[in-house]
């Protein structure tokens, strides 16, 4: 009966260090784990142009890879520039955009 009761408390105490130590790892690894990264400007500019290219093909793009702090109205982020031009019914015709520099989604994109 008394090596039952050493078990039991032998159990209890690896589990209070467990959940200790996964406190303690949690606590220390947040901020890390979930500070914000910013994706690849080439990154972005591939998927952009992969979507572009399901329309027709593309006669060439751009994106500048520095990226730009960008603020509308309550919304704050930083952001990619950049272009894409191709040709429509013979005419070469040129799109600028503006991507999330986190998220890669476009916030604007309007025909120049």
């Amino acid at each position: 009966m008394e090596n039952k009761l050493n078990e039991k408390q032998t159990t209890y105490l690896f589990g209070v260090i467990g959940l200790l130590f996964s406190f303690l790892l949690g606590f220390f690894l947040y901020p890390k784990v979930s500070k914000k990264q910013a994706i690849h400007a080439d990154s972005i500019l591939e998927e952009i142009k992969s979507q572009f290219r399901e329309e027709g093909p593309i006669d060439g793009s751009w994106i500048e890879l520095t990226k730009v702090p960008w603020k509308k109205f309550a919304y704050a982020t930083d952001v990619y520039y950049g272009g894409i031009s191709r040709l429509e019914e013979n005419i070469l015709v040129q799109y600028e955009f503006i991507a999330d520099a986190y998220t890669g989604s476009l916030i604007d994109l309007y025909r120049v």
